[in-house]
């Protein structure tokens, strides 16, 4: 089989992998939402209200860029595969995290199959792309911050819902800060989650600036992910979902900075 068909196959998984995102989080959306709220988890529900929505257009997204990227094999486009890998990414993304709030309700998790068509798409592109192992191997470790990372600037949303204070009722002092903070730190996060992403792209392309976004990426993550997981752990006494996005962060901040690692980044693709 020819270098081209493995892509248009590959582009295939995408395509289908969006169309179950679109269709698994339709179907499953209103069901997660009232299964927390009937358990007294109405934060939870509020925040899979957004999330999910979110999620979905980003998987429906990455099916219609995957169908792009089939017909860019057809007309042998030395763009495709990256472009596939981009897809790729972000299906993971929409496939895995849809699977936390329904497993917490015993429920299904049917957009698992969009993460594993993902994620066979995601290597293969980068076979295809001809990619330095190496750096599979260490966008791979950076797709696991970026997906650990998201589910951080998730968290905080049903946080910020939990203290929450009517104008009428506000009274200064911890709670108050920690509702603030939580807002705030939503968006360091998801930020971060987006920064580990564009270091990804940028890494499978060797680009200069693939190093400064990857240390930006993990100090984002290691900033909202420590504050967040030391607070909780303080607060419930046990180790904290939280502190694993920006541990594998830490360790990816300093590999980066390793000389052997920038000069993986700053050799020409072949």
């Amino acid at each position: 089989m020819k270098r081209h068909h493995i892509g248009m196959l590959l582009a295939l998984l995408g395509v289908i992998a969006g169309l179950l995102a679109l269709y698994y989080i339709a179907a499953t959306y209103n069901t997660v939402i009232h299964t927390h709220f009937q358990a007294g988890e109405w934060e939870e529900s509020n925040t899979v209200r957004i999330v999910y929505a979110v999620l979905g257009w980003l998987g429906t997204a990455a099916g219609v860029l995957s169908a792009v990227v089939m017909w860019g094999f057809w007309q042998r486009q030395p763009w495709a595969w990256f472009w596939g890998a981009v897809a790729a990414t972000i299906l993971i993304l929409a496939g895995f995290f849809p699977m936390i709030p329904a497993a917490d309700s015993g429920l299904p998790t049917p957009t698992v199959w969009t993460f594993l068509l993902g994620s066979i798409m995601w290597f293969g592109m980068l076979l295809l792309g001809g990619v330095d192992k190496r750096i599979i191997a260490l966008t791979f470790v950076a797709g696991m911050a970026f997906v650990l990372t998201f589910i951080n600037g998730v968290a905080p949303i049903s946080k910020f819902q939990t203290t929450f204070q009517r104008p009428r009722e506000f009274t200064p002092g911890p709670r108050a800060f920690w509702n603030g903070l939580y807002i705030i730190l939503q968006e360091v996060n998801w930020w971060g989650a987006a920064a580990w992403a564009m270091f990804i792209f940028g890494a499978i392309r060797r680009r200069p600036w693939a190093l400064p976004v990857g240390l930006f990426a993990a100090l984002m993550s290691m900033l909202g992910g420590y504050i967040l997981g030391i607070h909780h752990m303080l607060e419930a006494g046990r180790f904290s979902m939280f502190l694993p996005a920006p541990i594998v962060s830490t360790i990816l901040f300093f590999l980066l900075l390793t000389p052997g690692v920038r000069r993986l980044l700053q050799e020409p693709s072949e």
